[in-house]
């Protein structure tokens, strides 16, 4: 069994007292040069902690660590006892302990260092009746430790059901983009067993009596969709440890509208701790908006723009869950970064750090509907580009830089980001009108070059608001930005009307009035 990295790691970062469990305060004496044997301990106050130590025939020392509450048994490599200091390795997890073996015999006193963590203080004591005892005891193992005593690792006994919580927080609005249609949403799942939980397949079902699969992930697809939030340096892959939380990104895509169900759930296949078989359970229903979404004009004018970090199941945006005031949202998961490209696929020409050299900079931004301005900030002074700091601290306050965000009805914000100083052509308050100029295009907040953001969210908040899919009523795709390179389409740009541009296309917009 994997063991549980979080807890591990846990335990590293938490400073605690020392808690012996289950030791024995025997004063018999034992041999002060005898390390073989168990030893008990705690890691960090909370991870109880056994290790076996034992000596081969040919006199070579290795052993187990057992970690109790995590219901694991990892092996020791390159033990070594050299006068009273003992070393000794945990491969699986990148451990390594240092101690000192005290006179007495019965206690040793170090530390434990994993991949990297500051050293945590980890004291052993022996277990009574265990070690110092000669090779070929009378009973006992080869090691001196009876047999009775070698911890064993825990199987788990057949489930009774599988105990996690899976929740989708903000229900999916069906959306167009290249042609088709897409559900995208959010499954947070909550491992609240003491067993390690391994998602082996995810299929998404209509929520009716036909339960018809509607799309089905797994193996290195599902992994990829899977993240740990706060877990430093976890896997990338669909497992939970005990008491862990995890969220998974979905995005399912249909030909048509009428292929959409009202409703959705989830049928999840997991395996529980060393259980061989996978059990399975379906999901509470959670209603789809199959209502069109907003139509809005576009905010640039003009050709060769680039949808950076726009729409797809991996872009930055889609994944950027942030905590606000104790809630947890995804408000760029439909935002867009537009760039302006040149036909060598750079974004500039001459020197980069100048930002008068970006095609977008100093571009008109527009208003996508008729609104009321509800937030502007400026004064923000402008990035230099590719400067290894920024021109101000990024707080909640200057992350957007000079911004301005618009009341646009039906409970819709749109928000446009990084906009020049000074250039701001509306306050707090002002009615605007569909394609009124709001500002110029520069870099400031956030930002590592001219570009703007934009995105439509639910709340006056350009992070603590959900990101809500829109479309434009129209827009050409010329082609698609890669690594340096542009691949524009032979046949010319291709027309699409109310639907959303994905990542990395090369959009003309031609109208900033409808």
């Amino acid at each position: 069994m994997r063991i549980p990295m979080k807890i591990v790691l846990l335990a590293v970062a938490v400073l605690g007292s020392l808690f012996l469990a289950g030791v024995s305060r025997s004063q018999a004496a034992y041999p002060a040069n005898g390390i073989e044997g168990m030893w008990d301990g705690v890691l960090g106050g909370q991870l109880h902690l056994v290790v076996t130590i034992t000596k081969s025939s040919g006199g070579e020392l290795g052993g187990t660590m057992n970690s109790v509450d995590q219901h694991a048994v990892l092996a020791l490599s390159n033990v070594t006892l050299h006068g009273d200091a003992l070393r000794f390795e945990v491969p699986r997890v990148g451990g390594v302990y240092e101690g000192k073996l005290k006179k007495n015999g019965r206690d040793i006193s170090g530390s434990w260092t994993q991949s990297g963590v500051a050293a945590q203080a980890l004291d052993f004591t022996r277990r009574a009746g265990s070690g110092g005892s000669s090779n070929g005891s009378a009973g006992g193992t080869s090691n001196g430790t009876s047999a009775e005593e070698v911890p064993k690792a825990e199987h788990t006994p057949k489930p009774v059901a599988p105990l996690f919580d899976a929740a989708i927080p903000n229900a999916p609005a069906a959306f167009k983009a290249d042609g088709n249609w897409h559900l995208v949403y959010e499954l947070h799942i909550a491992n609240l067993d003491k067993w390690e939980y391994a998602f082996t397949r995810i299929e998404v079902v209509s929520a009716d009596g036909t339960q018809k699969t509607l799309a089905t992930f797994s193996g290195a697809d599902l992994d990829g969709m899977f993240i740990h939030p706060g877990v430093h340096n976890a896997e990338k892959v669909s497992k939970l440890a005990a008491g862990e939380f995890g969220v998974l990104f979905l995005w399912v895509t249909f030909d048509r509208l009428e292929d959409i169900p009202a409703a959705i759930a989830e049928r999840i296949s997991v395996k529980i701790g060393d259980y061989p078989e996978a059990l399975s359970i379906v999901t509470p229903a959670t209603s789809v908006n199959k209502n069109p979404v907003v139509a809005i004009s576009s905010p640039l004018l003009g050709e060769d723009w680039a949808a950076a970090n726009g729409p797809s199941n991996t872009s930055n945006h889609r994944r950027a869950l942030t905590p606000i005031n104790g809630h947890a949202y995804i408000s760029q998961r439909f935002a867009i970064d537009w760039v302006q490209v040149y036909p060598d696929g750079k974004t500039y020409q001459g020197d980069p750090s100048d930002n008068k050299n970006y095609r977008a900079y100093g571009t008109e931004i527009h208003a996508v509907a008729d609104g009321v301005v509800t937030q502007v900030g400026d004064g923000i002074p402008q990035n230099t580009p590719g400067a290894k700091s920024l021109a101000v601290p990024i707080t909640l306050e200057t992350i957007g830089g000079n911004h301005v965000i618009m009341d646009i009805g039906n409970g819709l914000f749109a928000f446009y980001a990084h906009m020049q100083p000074g250039s701001l052509r509306v306050k707090v308050g002002d009615k605007v009108m569909r394609g009124q100029v709001l500002g110029l295009l520069g870099n400031t907040g956030n930002s590592s070059e001219p570009h703007l953001h934009f995105q439509i969210c639910n709340a006056n908040s350009e992070l603590g608001s959900e990101g809500l899919p829109y479309a434009f009523a129209s827009f050409e795709v010329q082609g698609k930005a890669g690594e340096d390179k542009l691949s524009m389409f032979p046949g010319g740009p291709v027309k699409h009307e109310m639907e959303i541009p994905t990542e990395d296309e090369i959009v003309r917009f031609q109208d900033v009035g409808k």
